[in-house]
């Protein structure tokens, strides 16, 4: 009896004991777990705020970006209203600034996203300097109705007006500095609280499993030795996070049981956190080609480059994906291929913009999605699949993004809805920005009425000249030109100073360059030619000018005439008197009776006066 009772004792000792580890090893367990499961809870909330950190930078860089694009279209159209006086232009400038108060009005809101003093400093800095610049286009729109033109045009092209610009333009760079500056810290910081949290998680669940494991092991050693053998090597693969492991399914209702589904709720939490981690890389990588994207957009000069960036990047960002690029002419009607990636199949090179649902709809349309919608017509499939992405830029459509599947891989438009518009969108602006530069350029350099290059772009040319190259010059005068205004009204001298400067465009081609010299005269120069070839080009216009008579609103102007002088250089004399050479000429042919060529060879210059050479 007495070791009976001994063995009792020693018995319930030693099960008291073991309840003690067992009870240590679950308060123990459940601390891990809940400290774990608060690191996936903290993880998670990093990335949550590392996404308002790129929505934040998105709205803060789009808002300072709109308010230099609104002051930049304020001031063109304050610009072009006091040059040409066309209503429209004081319209759009007024429409441009209600613009700018509803934009100034939201960065009052730049703090609900998150923006510092200093970005909020640099904002209304922003809106100052366009309330100034906006005081001065006033002003000088004022001016302009009072009748003050030149007043009116000094104020716009003036150095203050430039300053202004000039300013603004470098603290809207400033704050997209500060913006890019606080969110890149913001998601570096995220980011690094994300990996470590995640990795403090994964170190407790690996502790949290290894006491499982051995408490299991000491007090049902012979019931589980078995069972534990067998998966202790699932469970170390599962701490390397060796997902691909096979579990076996245990069914028992008991600790082993339970053990068995816990590892099979472990390895499907670890697949799943791969397949997070592994979506939030390929997320982070598509936002950093984004962002290269949109930087390069930002520096391309021409359409190509930026057609080349578009083809470089659309297919990193989107692999499964083939596409174009599409422009809208100038008249809004057609559509033309300017870059393509990864060989699509489908879309025609140019079509209408009729031809598209998604420029019709001004959203992203997909063209036959399991025969459940419509097809465009731009395609030549009709079971094929594209989705069609307009381009935008302050509110007008410019161009389109067509995408197809270069692979089986379907169309993911929610997942990508987005990307997909954050890159149109930068596209969109890039091209709206490339073509303002492009008319802005035009209208520096070509005269408004004729549309030839500008005394400004003749004078740079003979500049450039290389010494010792052959360059021949024709100075092209209208004869009698006051008789058409004096008789039909300026209109109608317009209309045949229009006429002679096409024909000179059509006529001159390729083989050199014509301007505007000045009221009704103009200058063509011809690198790399002699005299003889400019003489033949001058009869040429001549003839083709003189044989086309001329009418205006129903009234016969009748034929026009020119005469043109010749010199060439540097046989016949230097470049830097080759204007005056001409011109000489030019006289000379007046001289004669007008309606004429005459060549400066032929002519000598004697104490200032032009003569006619006895040789």
């Amino acid at each position: 009896m007495r070791l009976i009772r001994s063995q009792s004792a020693g018995a319930m000792l030693l099960t008291m004991r073991i309840n003690a580890i067992t009870n240590w090893a679950y308060g123990v367990t459940v601390l891990l777990t809940g400290l774990s499961g608060a690191a996936f809870i903290l993880s998670t909330d990093s990335a949550i705020k590392e996404r308002q950190a790129v929505e934040q930078h998105l709205v803060l860089d789009t808002l300072g970006e709109e308010l230099a694009l609104g002051a930049e279209m304020r001031s063109d159209e304050a610009r072009l209203f006091v040059m040409r006086g066309d209503e429209r232009h004081l319209e759009a400038f007024h429409r441009a600034e209600e613009e700018e108060r509803r934009r100034e009005e939201a960065t009052k809101t730049a703090p609900n996203f998150g923006a510092s003093p200093g970005e909020i400093a640099a904002l209304q800095e922003i809106v100052r300097e366009a309330e100034a610049l906006d005081r001065i286009e006033v002003a000088a729109i004022e001016a302009y109705q009072k009748g003050d033109r030149a007043g009116a045009q000094e104020k716009l092209f003036g150095a203050e007006h430039e300053r202004l610009q000039t300013a603004l333009l470098d603290t809207v760079a400033r704050f997209r500095d500060l913006t890019n500056a606080r969110t890149g810290t913001a998601l570096n910081e995220a980011q690094e609280r994300s990996d470590w949290y995640a990795a403090a998680a994964k170190t407790m669940l690996g502790i949290t499993a290894a006491l499982f494991l051995s408490v299991l092991y000491f007090i049902l050693k012979r019931r589980v030795a078995m069972p534990l053998s067998r998966m202790s090597g699932i469970v170390t693969r599962l701490a390397e996070q060796d997902y691909a492991v096979e579990v076996p399914l245990d069914r028992r209702r008991d600790e082993i049981g339970e053990m068995n589904q816990a590892i099979h709720i472990f390895r499907e939490n670890g697949i799943e956190r791969d397949r997070l981690d592994a979506e939030r890389r390929r997320d982070q990588q598509t936002k950093d080609l984004i962002l290269q994207m949109m930087h390069r957009l930002q520096a391309c000069q021409s359409q190509n480059e930026l057609a080349e960036v578009v083809a470089r990047f659309a297919p990193q960002i989107f692999p499964n994906l083939a596409g174009h690029l599409y422009v809208l002419n100038d008249s809004r009607t057609l559509l033309t291929r300017v870059g393509t990636w990864l060989d699509p199949k489908h879309s025609a090179p140019t079509f209408p913009s009729s031809a598209c649902w998604g420029l019709r709809r001004g959203r992203p349309h997909v063209s036959n999605r399991g025969q459940s919608d419509i097809a465009c017509q731009h395609l030549d499939d009709h079971g094929a699949v594209g989705l069609c992405v307009p381009l935008t830029a302050q509110g007008d459509t410019i161009g389109l993004l067509y995408f197809e599947e270069h692979s089986q891989e379907e169309f993911t438009v929610e997942a990508s809805r987005l990307y997909l518009e954050l890159i149109a969108e930068n596209i969109g602006l890039a091209v709206a920005n490339l073509q303002l530069r492009e008319k802005l350029t035009n209208l520096a350099v070509r005269d408004a009425l004729t549309g030839l290059l500008n005394r400004r772009c003749l004078d740079e040319a003979l500049n450039r000249q290389p010494r010792g190259k052959a360059l021949t010059c024709l100075m092209v005068d209208i004869d009698h030109f006051k008789r058409f205004n004096d008789e039909f009204g300026h209109d109608a001298g317009d209309v045949v100073m229009q006429y002679v400067a096409q024909i000179i465009l059509d006529a001159v081609a390729d083989a050199g360059n014509a301007y505007r010299f000045g009221g009704e005269e103009f200058t063509v120069l011809m690198p790399e030619a002699g005299e003889a070839a400019g003489h033949e080009l001058a009869e040429r216009l001549r003839t083709r000018i003189g044989t086309t008579p001329l009418s205006h609103r129903g009234r016969i102007l009748g034929t026009v005439s020119v005469s043109v002088g010749i010199a060439s250089a540097p046989d016949d004399g230097p470049v830097s008197t080759l204007l005056t050479r001409a011109d000489a000429a030019l006289i000379d042919a007046k001289n004669q009776g007008r309606n004429r060529s005459v060549s400066a060879s032929g002519l000598s210059f004697d104490g200032g006066e032009v003569r006619r050479s006895l040789g």
